[in-house]
């Protein structure tokens, strides 16, 4: 998918990301705040917390206008807003203690922003209010959780250092489309690629869970990222194979 334009969003709709993006900072703090001492985790989590959800929040708010054409952010969004919290949390777990409780709670909340993974497509078509600002907004969100289950799967001696070439995959295909044109392409989602991104976020919870432990961990996670590596060469030789048929079409007109 090629890259958001930065755009200005209406009056409105800024008003309506501001208000979403303020209560969820609020919460996200609160709850940071409430977790750090159950959990054992240092007097900055809290603040890595929200800033990292803040950050998250500041260049949607950049991003949304010209990719977004309502007047209200819309319940989708709002939803991915929450999933964009628990990731936040998430997050900033890492380089925390690695212990069962930590762990725990990171498979919780990646449980509960999984679940919420498919309510939030559903309410877009429900509402009405589809945009490709709310399909990349959903699928940076996913991309993030992937990249720290992944980071703390590693964290925690569930698998070794391979486990991040998960997380790290998407983030080398976007790389790829800066240097090789066709690999930028927009790419129709399949409910192949979907599903096997599902089961793979599965697949990092489940490694993390503290009742799994080594090698069962490991197998879980690999399992699924081999998976993974299949469906992303899948849609390389899609983008590829419509590269092919441009310079066909192109070499008839010459």
């Amino acid at each position: 998918m090629s890259a958001l334009q930065w755009h200005t969003p209406s009056t409105p709709l800024r008003g309506s990301v501001l208000r979403a993006s303020a209560l969820g900072l609020v919460v996200v703090i609160g709850m940071a705040w409430a977790a750090r001492p159950w959990l054992q985790l240092g007097a900055l989590y809290p603040g890595k917390a929200a800033a990292v959800f803040a950050t998250t929040m500041v260049i949607g708010f950049l991003f949304v206008g010209e990719h977004h054409p309502y007047l209200r952010f819309g319940p989708a969004n709002h939803v991915t807003t929450i999933r964009a919290m628990l990731v936040a949390l998430i997050a900033s777990l890492i380089g925390e203690p690695a212990i069962g409780g930590v762990a725990a709670a990171a498979a919780a909340l990646a449980t509960v922003a999984t679940v919420l993974d498919g309510v939030d497509g559903w309410l877009a078509r429900r509402s009405r209010m589809v945009s490709a600002f709310g399909a990349r907004f959903d699928m940076e969100t996913d991309a993030v959780l992937v990249m720290v289950m992944s980071i703390l799967v590693w964290q925690h001696g569930k698998a070794g250092p391979w486990v991040l070439l998960g997380g790290m995959m998407r983030y080398a295909f976007v790389t790829a489309g800066w240097w090789l044109p066709w690999m930028a392409r927009p790419l129709r989602p399949t409910r192949r690629a979907r599903t096997i991104t599902i089961c793979h976020m599965v697949g990092v919870i489940v490694a993390l869970a503290p009742i799994i432990q080594a090698p069962l961990s490991a197998i879980a996670v690999a399992a699924t990222l081999v998976a993974l590596s299949w469906s992303f060469a899948l849609d390389v030789r899609r983008l590829w194979k419509m590269e092919l048929a441009t310079l066909g079409l192109r070499a008839k007109e010459l």
